[in-house]
């Protein structure tokens, strides 16, 4: 009995050590795939966020605009007037939430395009200008809080907060500082199970991960990776893409295992489509989409 399960548990291990291998030889990048503008003529593209039928919503800030990329339709523009949105995440509800830094709130758009705040400060002062964020799966939302000077603010408008930081908002409103001691934190993204956050600090050009602890907060900062980030998103196998003057991809234990350029310096990014398997990459003034072989799980 104990030599046949010697004998089942060797072939198991030997196949997994197959499709691993296979797996490795393969690549992330589909075969043959190539990199396909979809869009151009705008003047900064930010904030790409999947809706839960795979079409992508991403914005035009300078021109206050959110379009929306349909895999078979193309691109159309889906809202002018967002409340200068930057960020976007949609929620497990379905629900299109921003990081719209016109008045500095973090706010969700209704079914009927109508923007509606969520929380717009902290310490009885306003953000700075809430910039990307991440919502976990129990529903709460982290975002980062930069400071970038908009022409759209009022003359004398300023950086009133001590800390560029990093938040944790509760369903209930809570709000909590999780991290106060970058120089520029930007792009962030969690995996899956809710369990870690990954968030760059895009002027110290450097990315770290956290422990999300069970009341939100964040414990045990390690550092991952030798590059910053502005937008961020991670694949079905726990690969994290950063974007930091071309797609950087970097495995769970922060090896880098793939350098991705595009014609125009990629601002953010995300996977797209109904099966999940098209890498969205916001690029300046244009957008491209890539083919690839994992899938995304944001």
């Amino acid at each position: 009995m104990k030599k046949s399960f010697t004998i089942i548990f060797g072939i198991l291990l030997i196949s997994f050590l197959i499709v691993s291998a296979k797996k490795k030889e393969i690549g992330i990048i589909a075969k043959n795939a190539e990199i396909k503008q979809v869009g151009s003529g705008h003047s900064f593209t930010e904030g790409p966020a999947v809706a839960p039928d795979g079409r992508v919503y991403f914005t035009d800030q300078p021109n206050d605009r959110i379009y929306v990329w349909d895999e078979k339709k193309g691109i159309s523009l889906w809202l002018e007037g967002t409340g200068r949105s930057n960020g976007m995440y949609f929620s497990k509800m379905g629900r299109l939430i921003s990081c719209a830094d016109e008045k500095n709130q973090i706010a969700y758009f209704d079914d009927e395009k109508v923007l509606h705040p969520l929380h717009a400060g902290y310490d009885g002062k306003h953000l700075n200008a809430p910039n990307d964020l991440w919502i976990s799966p129990n529903g709460d939302i982290y975002f980062s809080d930069p400071y970038y000077h908009r022409p759209w603010w009022p003359e004398g408008h300023k950086e009133v907060q001590e800390t560029r930081g990093v938040y944790h908002l509760a369903q209930d409103g809570e709000i909590t500082r999780v991290i106060d001691d970058f120089k520029t934190p930007n792009g962030l993204i969690g995996t899956p199970d809710g369990k870690i956050l990954y968030v760059a600090d895009i002027q110290a050009n450097e990315t770290w991960k956290y422990n999300i602890e069970e009341d939100g907060t964040l414990s045990n900062k390690t550092f991952f990776a030798p590059k910053g980030s502005d937008g961020m998103t991670i694949d079905d196998e726990g690969n994290v893409y950063l974007t930091s003057g071309k797609v950087w991809v970097y495995n769970p234990a922060g090896e880098l295992i793939e350098e991705i350029e595009f014609p125009e310096m990629p601002a953010n990014i995300c996977f797209g489509g109904k099966k999940r398997q098209t890498l969205f990459v916001t690029a300046r003034k244009g957008v491209y989409t890539l083919q690839m072989n994992v899938k995304g799980v944001n």
